[in-house]
């Protein structure tokens, strides 16, 4: 842990100023990120990318955050969108609980904003889904506020920096308070961003390059020569499996779909019909017809706080008369599957003629 009697360094010298001094020149080019001195940023597309961001890949989110923009360029848009549509287009970006709080935000905005989104943290953390995390990030980026900002690239970078040796998810508290005391008050949105930067591009979780880094000179791990052995991890418990069965029933060219639930998992996502997922094995129970199935293979899709073993199957029903919204084969890439169900149709829809 880093001495807090350590005499202060002067402004220009600080680890804040050093780090801005890194973004300016090499920050990435991303298309919801203003470029410093440049126009102000656009809310609504700050907002946007950083529900995307939330547990997903920058590579992941790009062409999600360009089509959804292309669509819906405004947050009244987003709020006057039909519900299917934006659960369809989020269909692959998983976590699918976000789309649907994207939708209550965008209407609250619209409805009780004006269609302005609030500009301080507290008033944003008032908005439906955004936690502490992205109404700090969405005051600081969008506009200007002084906000602590810390993901999972950032909790990284100040673990290293400082050496906290509690792990996470215990340590949160800790990061965050070690967080904020270098923040500087001026261009706390371009700070926060690069720290997401330095975390995402130099202070790897492997073999971080801390010859390029701004806060090398700082890092107590390094100093130390155990970089990689921070953020200290708590051993992580191994995840329940459940066991599932998910059924292509084909007819004239159209296979059954159906749609989830409004809340729960993959709550209003098209999908193949399933039964219930425990950890007993379903067999054929909850099937949507009275036909003969096929097996046609199976796999494995972890979710958050479980694994599912599933087993997929395929019948022919005589006519579309079972409840439910009929298909096109030929376009169930359109359908805006979630992964798991997407997996699923890919495969039976190669297998189905060989059953």
């Amino acid at each position: 842990m880093l001495v807090d009697s350590i005499t202060p360094l002067p402004i220009a010298c600080t680890p804040a100023a050093r780090l801005l001094a890194w973004y300016d020149v090499h920050r990435r080019t991303l298309p919801w990120r203003a470029d410093p001195g440049g126009s102000p940023p656009d809310p609504y597309a700050v907002w946007l990318s950083e529900v995307m961001l939330q547990q997903t890949t920058v590579a992941a989110v790009k062409p999600y955050f360009t089509r959804f923009l292309e669509r819906w360029p405004t947050v009244e848009s987003m709020a006057a969108a039909d519900d299917a549509d934006v659960m369809t287009a989020w269909a692959g970006l998983g976590y699918y609980a976000r789309a649907r709080n994207l939708i209550a935000c965008a209407r609250a905005v619209a409805t009780d904003h004006g269609g302005t989104f609030p500009d301080t943290e507290d008033a944003l953390r008032a908005l439906p889904g955004l936690g502490a995390y992205t109404a700090a990030a969405v005051a600081a980026i969008a506009f200007g506020r002084r906000a602590v900002v810390v993901d999972a690239n950032v909790e990284r970078v100040v673990s290293r920096l400082f050496a906290v040796e509690q792990p996470l998810p215990a340590a949160r508290f800790e990061l965050r308070r070690l967080t904020d005391t270098i923040t500087p008050d001026l261009r706390a949105g371009d700070f926060a961003q690069a720290m997401m930067d330095l975390g995402a591009t130099i202070c790897t979780p492997r073999a971080p390059a801390c010859a390029l880094c701004p806060l090398a000179g700082d890092c107590a791990a390094r100093a130390a020569c155990a970089q990689e052995d921070y953020p200290r991890k708590a051993t992580k418990r191994e995840k329940p499996v459940r066991r599932g069965t998910i059924f292509w029933l084909e007819a004239d060219g159209h296979v059954l779909l159906c749609r989830r639930p409004p809340k729960g998992l993959l709550g209003g996502m098209r999908a193949l019909p399933s039964g219930a997922w425990s950890a007993e094995d379903p067999g054929l129970a909850d099937g949507p017809a009275d036909v003969r199935w096929h097996p046609l293979g199976g796999g494995r899709h972890v979710f958050t706080h479980f694994a599912l073993d599933y087993a997929v199957v395929g019948g022919t029903a005589a006519d579309r008369t079972a409840e439910g919204e009929w298909w096109p084969i030929d376009r169930i890439v359109d359908a805006g599957l979630p992964t798991l169900f997407a997996r699923a149709a890919a495969l039976a829809s190669s297998q189905m003629d060989m059953a």
